[in-house]
């Protein structure tokens, strides 16, 4: 048993989402035996036993469509060939007994990209790490990204080389505040050129530069270019101009986002002058 627990850590500390599968019930024939754990990461290893053969296979292919939606579940399954029982799955096996998995997803909620780790991101990390949120924070400064605290990953690497070397995950939320409007610009570029499929991207950006921003980015990419995911400036329309209030206002949209709420008043809307042809839809 200590080996599913120590995996599962493992797991957690590199920020790796895993499903723990366990025995929660059983009846009649089987392998399986309440209390026996499995873990299952989302790359597909696992680690302890449930009781092997078909209805292992079954529960491990689950995991990945569980840890893909980021889901908790529990199911029940009949262990008879050809037979059928009213709320149970059927596995192929002779046993005939039922058992019940309990599907308990161990990660994150959101993953979150800080592209900057000065007073801005620092304090958006600090409300972040409120939340069950995994943060990883960017930067080429040394001196500055020692400094940060409450990201669960450092790397100390130039913007858009993250993106080339190490990328981001689907459905990622991404913050860009770098200490300089070239650095933001390398960074939205790279998502637009690799057509990262994130969920969000957010720019600090006053309302002078976003227009230079996206006047670059329609003559770079065309009058069509997909902006439907892009936020600049970032955070919802709070008032207040401290990092921390920004922070705040940044933390307040990505949740919105996240949790599907319309009806907000983000500062895209509110705080850009002219034509609003910056996202689609």
């Amino acid at each position: 048993m200590d080996i599913v627990f120590d995996k599962l850590n493992e797991l957690r500390a590199k920020g790796i989402a895993a499903m723990l599968v366990t025995v929660v019930a059983k009846t009649g024939e089987g392998p399986l035996e309440p209390g026996k754990k499995m873990v299952v990461g989302e790359n597909g290893d696992a680690f302890g036993t449930v009781g092997g053969g078909a209805i292992e296979r079954f529960a491990r292919d689950k995991c990945q469509t569980l840890i893909a939606t980021r889901t908790s579940m529990m199911e029940r399954y009949l262990l008879k060939e050809g037979k059928v029982l009213p709320e149970h799955e059927t596995m192929p096996m002779a046993c005939g007994g039922t058992a019940t998995l309990f599907y308990d997803y161990v990660g994150a909620k959101e993953y979150v990209y800080i592209f900057g780790a000065g007073h801005v991101g620092q304090a958006l990390a600090n409300v972040l790490k409120t939340l069950p949120y995994h943060v990883t924070a960017i930067d080429d400064r040394h001196d500055v990204l020692s400094a940060f605290r409450n990201a669960d990953v450092k790397v100390e690497k130039p913007f858009a080389a993250f993106l080339d070397e190490d990328g981001v995950r689907p459905g990622a939320f991404v913050v860009v505040c770098t200490p300089s409007h070239t650095y933001d610009y390398h960074v939205m570029n790279k998502i637009i050129e690799r057509k990262l499929p994130v969920q969000y991207v957010g720019m600090l950006c006053s309302e002078t530069k976003i227009a230079e921003y996206l006047d670059q980015t329609y003559a770079a990419f065309g009058p069509n270019v997909d902006l439907s995911r892009f936020y600049s400036p970032v955070g919802l329309d709070l008032g207040g101009g401290s990092p921390e209030e920004i922070a705040i206002s940044i933390a307040a949209e990505i949740l919105a986002v996240a949790n599907g709420k319309p009806g907000h008043s983000h500062m895209r809307e509110t705080h850009c002058h002219g034509p609003r042809r910056y996202w689609n839809g």
